[in-house]
């Protein structure tokens, strides 16, 4: 069954590697094969990856469109968890949960958790901001 994706007008999508710009109206799009697809809303470009979880989806995103794990990306990846766990130890069940995920090759999912781990990073933050 193909993956059907409908993109508003000039939204961004990554298929395969390939970074694909709609025109002015909207489009549907049915990928037949098992390629990364990300939409726009889920791409994150190394300017916006500005905290230590931001950093761990962009090597997590990077391995997904890439299509798996590189020495370089997981040395990249383990690095990010490490500093991430050691700064918070409250992420451990996220990470943990997120870094099956990698290694049982499923990237998507690992993204989907990164995405849990960002927010609950964000809210860290915001509480830390409130008690000063």
């Amino acid at each position: 069954m193909p993956l059907i994706v409908t993109l508003r007008p000039n939204e961004k999508i990554v298929i395969g590697g390939a970074v694909i710009k709609n025109g002015p109206s909207s489009c549907q799009l049915h990928v037949e094969n098992r390629v990364p697809v990300l939409r726009q809303g889920d791409i994150l470009s190394q300017a916006e990856a500005t905290t230590p979880c931001k950093r761990i989806y962009l090597a997590i995103q990077l391995i997904y469109i890439s299509g798996g794990i590189t020495p370089e990306l997981s040395q990249i990846y383990w690095d990010l968890v490490k500093e991430v766990v050691s700064a918070a130890p409250s992420m451990n069940d996220l990470i943990s949960q997120m870094s099956q995920y990698i290694l049982a090759d499923k990237y998507y999912q690992a993204l989907k958790a990164a995405k849990k781990l960002i927010r609950y990073e964000e809210e860290l933050i915001s509480n830390a901001s409130e008690l000063t």
